[in-house]
């Protein structure tokens, strides 16, 4: 059975999870590179672009539009649970197995001491770190900048070890919140991230707060003022002029007041409770599934 998951030319800590989550809770050899039957783990990776002849196993994983919608009663599908309501009633599947990201397994798996260097952070979305100079921003705000595309254990380090997380990446505020670490939603720039983060909270009754998030750099104005990602969402001559200098400068010391004054909103969590009881469905969905592997074989 083969872990499929998102990749793209750097590596994004959300979608890097499945390599740290997966084999510490399946049995050794469980996954392989056998492309008849997927397991469809961490991140928005639930489409049309999976194999149509192949058996796929759900486990959390969410649809955010960023493929077409798969017809999942095809006899294909083995949907052991997915991320939020959205994505249940978008695939129409039973409600009740929206249960939550399976990010949230980190809770039941040993974890990296926390960095208690960081303080207060800002995590943006991986794809936000090379539209502008957010190293600068943090440095200009006195946070910590933690960078999505570092190894997942130094950023598990990070979240753990900060005082408050501000964090435009969702799978930032998930493992924050899985590990009880307050956290402030930034609305993405590109807004075509958006709807994921209703997903998730819904799972956990929770209304999440997105707050506007000032951009950086020329090109990120640009984004969050048309909307658009593609190849104008990306960074090349247009972000790399000498012209956009003087702006981009300009844009980094507003913005870095910006998370200033973010830092001083009210911080959230879903309840202790809610959080105990998702991992508790989520670990016991995996143990079922297990179970019914051993039973075939």
């Amino acid at each position: 059975m083969k872990l499929v998951f998102f990749r793209g030319k750097v590596p994004n800590f959300g979608d890097e999870l499945n390599l740290h989550v997966w084999p510490a809770l399946l049995p050794q050899g469980f996954l392989d590179e056998d492309e008849s039957e997927l397991f469809v783990g961490i991140g928005s990776i639930i489409g049309d672009h999976l194999d149509p002849a192949a058996r796929k196993f759900v486990m959390g994983s969410g649809y955010a539009g960023y493929m077409g919608l798969p017809d999942v009663h095809d006899g294909s599908w083995d949907i052991r649970f997915v991320r939020g309501p959205n994505t249940a009633r978008t695939l129409g599947i039973d409600p009740t197995l929206s249960i939550c990201d399976s990010a949230v397994l980190l809770r039941a798996l040993d974890l990296p001491e926390p960095d208690d260097s960081v303080d207060i952070a800002f995590m943006p979305h991986y794809e936000t770190l090379e539209r502008g100079d957010w190293a600068e921003a943090c440095r200009l705000a006195g946070m910590t900048l933690i960078d999505a595309t570092d190894p997942v254990e130094k950023v598990l380090s990070q979240i753990l070890g900060a005082r408050l997380l501000i964090t435009e990446a969702m799978h930032g505020a998930i493992v924050a919140d899985a590990l009880r670490t307050p956290w402030i939603g930034a609305r993405p720039i590109y807004g075509g991230h958006h709807k994921k983060w209703f997903d998730w909270s819904g799972a956990l009754d929770l209304d999440v707060r997105l707050n506007p998030l000032k951009p950086c750099s020329v090109l990120e104005y640009y984004i969050s003022r048309t909307g658009r990602g593609g190849a104008l969402g990306k960074v090349g001559r247009f972000s790399a002029s000498p012209l956009a200098t003087l702006p981009n400068r300009i844009l980094t010391q507003i913005a870095a007041g910006h998370l200033q004054a973010m830092a001083r909103l009210e911080p959230q969590l879903s309840s202790d409770a809610k959080i105990v009881e998702v991992t508790e469905r989520a670990r016991d969905a995996v143990d079922a599934f297990l179970a019914s592997r051993r039973a075939i074989a």
